[in-house]
C-alpha cells in the first residue's frame, strides 16, 4: 500500500470519528430517554392498574351520586315549594326568602348526623357577629313527609337551650315540615340526595345558602362551621355572589359511608394520586439530573 493510499484511509477514519461524535452523543442521550420513558410507563401502568382494580383514582363525575350533594350554584329556587311553619300555617318557601337564607334539610327523628349538624348551626349562629333574623335567617326543613311540625318545634327548643342568644336566634331560625311533592322539588333544586332505608334515611351533612332573590350562592358541607366562613357566605349571598365550595377538594379525599353514616378517608384515592405524583417526579429527576460521567466513558 502506497503512502498516498494510507493517507487517504487515515483521513476518512478521522473524518468519520469527528463527524459521528455528535451522532454518538445523541444516540446515548436518546437511549437514556427511551429507557427512562419505558420505565416510567411501566410504573404508571402498574400503579394505574392497581388503583383501577380497587377503585378508580377519579370518580365518574357524569353520574349523579345516590347520596350526597350536587351543587346547583346560580340556579334559583322554584316558586311552588310549600311548607308548614311553626304556626301550622301553609307558606311558600320563596315568599320567606327576603334576606340571605340558609336552607337546612334534615329529618327530626334522625339518629345520625342531623343532630351534630344542627348543633353546629346553633354554635356558629351563637358565635357569629351577624344578627339572626336581620342579617340572615336559617330555615330547617324536614324531608320526611310523615313528620309533624310539633316534632320540629320540640327540636328547635332543644337547640335553643344550647345558645346564649336565645331570643335573637329563635326569630332567625325557623323550622318546617312539608309534603312529599314539595320535598322532592326542594331537595332536587338544592341537589340534596338522600335514600330511605327502612324507617330512616341515608344522607349527607350540608346546608345551602340562598340570596335574597332566591339564587343558590354557596354550599357549606359538614357539621362544623367556622364563624368567618359563615359570615363570608352571608355577605356574598347578600350581594348575589356565588362561590364554589372549598370542600369539593375534601369530597375527593373523603367518601360517604352509608353504614356508619359518616365521611371516611378515601385511602385508595389519596395513595394512588401520591404514587403517581412521586413516579412522575422521579421520572423528571432522572431526565434532568446533571451528568456525572464524561461522554468518553460511555463510548
Amino acid at each position: 500500500m502506497s503512502q498516498n493510499q494510507l493517507f487517504k484511509i487515515t483521513q476518512k477514519e478521522n473524518t468519520y470519528n469527528s463527524g459521528s461524535f455528535s451522532d454518538i452523543k445523541f444516540k446515548v442521550f436518546a437511549n437514556k430517554i427511551t429507557k427512562k420513558f419505558f420505565f416510567f410507563l411501566s410504573v404508571f401502568s402498574l400503579v394505574f392498574g392497581t388503583v383501577s382494580s380497587g377503585q378508580t383514582v377519579f370518580d365518574d363525575q357524569t353520574k349523579d351520586p345516590e347520596i350526597g350533594i350536587i351543587e346547583h350554584l346560580d340556579e334559583f329556587m322554584p316558586t311552588d315549594i310549600y311548607l308548614i311553619d311553626e304556626n301550622n300555617q301553609r307558606v311558600v318557601l320563596t315568599d320567606l326568602i327576603d334576606k340571605p337564607t340558609i336552607i337546612n334539610w334534615v329529618y327530626y327523628r334522625c339518629p345520625g348526623i342531623c343532630s351534630p349538624l344542627m348543633e353546629g348551626l346553633a354554635n356558629v349562629m351563637n358565635a357569629s357577629d351577624m344578627v339572626a333574623g336581620i342579617d340572615y335567617q336559617v330555615l330547617t326543613i324536614s324531608f320526611d313527609p310523615s313528620e309533624t311540625i310539633d316534632l320540629g318545634i320540640r327540636k328547635k327548643t332543644n337547640y335553643l337551650n344550647l345558645v346564649d342568644k336565645k331570643e335573637e336566634i329563635s326569630k332567625g331560625w325557623k323550622f318546617f315540615v312539608s309534603d312529599s311533592a314539595s320535598i322532592v322539588k326542594g331537595t332536587n333544586a338544592t341537589g340534596f340526595k338522600y335514600k330511605r332505608t327502612g324507617n330512616d334515611f341515608l344522607h349527607a351533612a350540608s346546608v345551602t345558602v340562598v340570596s335574597p332573590k332566591g339564587k343558590i350562592t354557596r354550599y357549606m358541607n359538614g357539621t362544623y362551621f367556622q364563624p368567618f366562613d359563615f359570615k363570608m357566605a352571608i355577605i356574598e349571598s347578600s350581594k348575589g355572589m356565588s362561590a364554589p365550595t372549598i370542600n369539593k377538594i375534601m369530597q375527593y379525599c373523603f367518601s360517604y359511608d352509608p353504614v356508619g353514616q359518616a365521611y371516611v378517608l378515601n385511602v385508595t384515592k389519596i395513595s394512588g394520586t401520591l404514587i403517581l405524583f412521586v413516579a412522575l417526579l422521579f421520572f423528571l429527576v432522572l431526565i434532568f439530573k446533571p451528568k456525572r460521567k464524561k461522554l468518553n466513558e460511555h463510548i
